[in-house]
């Protein structure tokens, strides 16, 4: 990821790279060009000193021959080391064009000085007369040597004047050059300080209207940032605040479409309860009623009658409780007797039933109404429609994990398409029933009560009969039948 930070440090060394690169230019051409000039300055500055030293060496010798002191000659020894000094110099001066006028002029050096030393030995011999014509001839010479550095000043300037005029045109050139790589250095550096400022401001660009796309309220919009830098992450950061957000209004939304619905549901259970309260003032008036006719029946004398009604008004007495009730299966046993007492009145030998019941697994806890409608089911389809009757055995036994309850009869038996409806929890109307819950509404209670799915299996052969099984776990049992104990 390339950051901020980076990208700032990157143009400032494009920056820095054009100004070394530029004053490196500069100064490799004015170094260059200056070397030029000094070099055609020494040579000039070589003539000059020579020339100078040579009218310096006569004043001096003129001087020491009119005083002869010690100062006077000590200056007239220094400038015979000065003219020799600048003799040294002028050689280096030569080359093809002035080769034979430097000769002379050199050669000329030297006579002025052999001269000099010629007249200071006639002046120390007392010679008069002849220094001072070795003195004019020395003067003469010295005036030669300034008119040959004339001569060799302006042949410098012939010779040079072609390089003289090259560096002007060099010097006019570098500066039209200088003044296009200006222009085409600020061209670039404008590209492409355009270009960096785009990356930088594009991106927060693209945030700030995905910020505002926020604030509208459109949060199903995806922000996304094509930068390598620290917005790019910003960007990813916003977009995932956004799809949480968006997450938590659709949240909120759900929970208040189901407070809505949980209203109705209340409204609706409310008026359910209501709807109850008014269906069961009938059944409780005719319990009353039956109750009161099963003692007028025993006091007369008709035991028998008084028994139906008995257990009539205890079977509608326990129909009225309601079904998301738990019971225990020893209630649920009871009951179940009871139904079967009355079905025998009514259908006299013509209905056997058998129990096989273990007493210890009777504390377990079961959705109540379970058992009737089973064995329901099995006198209705099984006993009333044959006309030798049939039986019905009831069986309780204790499993290796649950306890296992049988319901079977020896009727015509169950098709599978009606198992299956059975199983998958769809109503199955039986035809004459007094509980009004189907067999699948049983299947459905039992599996709610107990989380499980295999608390049921229906067997059917071919044969004939049906064996209806249930398999009620002992885990929750057992903590019902504690709680149940509590109470007690």
């Amino acid at each position: 990821m390339n950051s901020i930070q980076q990208k700032i440090w990157l143009l400032v060394a494009v920056v820095m790279f054009f100004m070394a690169a530029i004053w490196t230019a500069l100064t490799y051409y004015n170094q260059r060009t200056q070397h030029q000039y000094n070099e055609i300055l020494q040579r000039y500055l070589q003539l000059h000193e020579a020339a100078s030293a040579s009218q310096k060496i006569i004043v001096d010798m003129n001087n020491y021959l009119l005083a002869s002191t010690e100062a006077n000659k000590a200056s007239l020894d220094r400038s015979k080391a000065g003219i020799l000094e600048a003799r040294n110099g002028v050689m280096e001066l030569r080359n093809a064009q002035n080769d034979f006028t430097l000769t002379s002029y050199v050669n000329l050096i030297d006579s002025l000085v052999e001269t000099t030393d010629r007249s200071l030995l006639l002046h120390e011999e007392q010679d008069t007369v002849a220094a001072a014509q070795v003195f004019t001839e020395a003067t003469s010479i010295s005036n030669y040597i300034s008119e040959m550095s004339l001569t060799l000043l302006d042949t410098e300037l012939k010779t040079y004047e072609r390089f003289y005029r090259d560096i002007i045109a060099q010097s006019e050139a570098f500066n039209r050059l200088g003044i296009w790589a200006l222009l085409l250095i600020t061209c670039l550096l404008l590209l492409f300080t355009y270009w960096f400022s785009s990356g930088i401001t594009r991106p927060v660009k693209k945030l700030t209207q995905a910020a505002n796309r926020l604030s509208k309220g459109r949060f199903d919009l995806k922000i996304e940032v094509d930068s390598k830098d620290e917005i790019a992450y910003l960007a990813q950061m916003f977009d995932r605040m956004r799809i949480n957000i968006n997450n938590l209004i659709q949240e909120i939304q759900e929970k208040a479409q189901l407070e809505k619905e949980l209203q109705q549901n209340r409204l609706l259970l409310q008026e359910s309860r209501l709807l109850s309260l008014q269906s069961q003032i009938n059944p409780h008036f005719l319990f009353n009623t039956l109750d009161t006719l099963s003692k007028k029946a025993y006091l007369e004398g008709a035991e028998e009658t008084s028994d139906l009604l008995v257990n009539v008004a205890g079977l509608l007495r326990y129909n009225l409780k309601r079904l998301d009730r738990s019971v225990t299966l020893y209630d649920e046993v009871n009951v179940l007797r009871q139904y079967m007492q009355i079905q025998r009145t009514r259908f006299t030998d013509r209905l056997r039933f058998h129990t096989e019941i273990d007493e210890r697994c009777l504390y377990v806890q079961i959705p109540g109404l379970t058992l009737q409608p089973i064995v329901e089911n099995a006198v209705i389809h099984a006993i009333e429609p044959m006309e030798e009757g049939g039986t019905i055995r009831f069986r309780v036994r204790d499993g290796t994990e649950r306890i296992v309850i049988e319901i079977e009869d020896d009727g015509p038996g169950m098709t599978e398409e009606k198992i299956k409806q059975i199983l998958e929890e769809k109503t199955v109307p039986s035809e004459g029933h007094s509980t009004g819950i189907g067999f699948g509404n049983v299947v459905k209670r039992l599996r709610l009560f107990y989380g499980l799915e295999d608390v049921i299996d229906i067997q059917s052969p071919g044969s004939g009969g049906t064996k209806v099984i249930l398999k009620i776990p002992k885990a929750r049992s057992a903590e019902s039948h504690d709680q149940s104990l509590d109470r007690r």
